[in-house]
């Protein structure tokens, strides 16, 4: 009525009212009434923004990659970005140009300056595994870019959801790994089957090592054996030897023994022989009529064998000699007898 005007926004906008060309008001959430003819009104979003990029540049081996991200962002300095880009609104709080598009398309425009000068530097494998340092460079590029500072944008983060070589170039990379893959494969079998071998060698030698160690304790074995029986012809040579020193210890005792024993019986003997020469001497020189006499054998046996032995010694002398039978039959029955 009469270019009186109400109008609304959320907490989320910041309003710049100007009236003839200077600011009346100003704040986030702002509910007034103004005069149409002569205001201009300015709402700048607030909130933080999810700006999507794609883009494609080329490697230092000439190979095309696209990158894809996102980049978030809020408007920091509401005041300067009005200052730059037109986001007036109309009575009914309709935006009367576009200028958030070119907003964000100078903000990807940056983001492309600050990755075009990495990837121009790096081969298309390095690119393709190069999004943390990709990001890296955009958010510090936007950071100290002086066309962002001046739209007073405050940049949170850059992440880079994707980086894809050409069709053609994937397929290629994509043979190349395969083979590179299979190739690492039939490494892994060779040097598991490489592996296999030499296990397998270890475990023969590991048996022949045991082999070597069990005939080594076995000829230990032998010549302890050996050395055994050496000992033990050695101790059975020193018994027989101590044996025989005993054996001629004894013979030699024996042998004293016996020439003792000799001697012994020789001193007996010449003892006795003493004994009975020195007996008999004072009847050496004796008659033996003497003798006989001297016997007192009062047998009238044994004085006939006298007499007998008187007329034989004396037999030349005699004559005749007249024996009376009864006198022989005496003697020899009495012979008889006696047997």
């Amino acid at each position: 009525m009469f270019g009186i005007q109400h109008i609304k926004f959320d907490s989320m906008t910041y309003v710049l009212h100007y009236k003839n060309g200077n600011i009346k008001r100003e704040g986030r959430g702002l509910s007034f009434f103004y005069f149409a003819p002569n205001s201009s009104i300015v709402a700048i979003p607030m909130g933080s923004n999810d700006l999507p990029f794609i883009f494609s540049e080329t490697t230092n081996d000439y190979q095309t990659v696209s990158i894809q991200g996102q980049i978030s962002y809020k408007i920091g300095n509401p005041k300067t970005l009005a200052d730059n880009l037109d986001f007036t609104v109309t009575d009914g709080g309709q935006y009367k140009k576009n200028d958030i598009e070119k907003l964000n398309q100078r903000i990807i425009n940056e983001a492309q300056t600050s990755t075009a000068s990495f990837i121009h530097g790096i081969s298309l494998k390095e690119a393709i595994r190069s999004a943390k340092k990709i990001e890296a460079n955009i958010l510090e590029g936007l950071k100290n870019s002086d066309a962002i500072n001046l739209l007073g944008i405050e940049i949170l983060s850059a992440s880079i959801l994707a980086i894809q070589a050409t069709p053609e170039m994937s397929r290629a990379l994509e043979t190349e790994t395969r083979e590179k893959l299979q190739q690492e494969a039939d490494q892994a079998i060779y040097e598991r089957r490489n592996f296999a071998v030499e296990q397998e060698r270890k475990i023969k030698e590991s048996e022949l090592n045991t082999e070597i160690a069990v005939e080594e304790k076995q000829k230990q074995i032998a010549e302890k054996k050996m050395e055994s029986d050496v000992q033990k012809s050695e101790n059975d040579r020193r018994l027989r030897e101590m044996q025989l020193s005993a054996d001629i210890a004894v013979e030699n005792q024996r042998k004293l023994l016996i020439e003792q024993k000799t001697e012994n019986d020789k001193k007996e003997a010449e003892t006795k022989g003493y004994v009975i020469e020195t007996t008999l001497k004072p009847y050496k020189d004796i008659d033996w009529k003497t003798l006989t006499a001297l016997n007192n054998n009062n047998d009238p046996k044994f004085n006939i064998s006298l007499a007998f032995r008187q007329l034989a010694e004396n037999a030349d002398k005699i004559g005749n000699l007249n024996i009376s039978p009864e006198l022989l039959d005496s003697i020899l029955n009495d012979k008889s007898n006696k047997k």
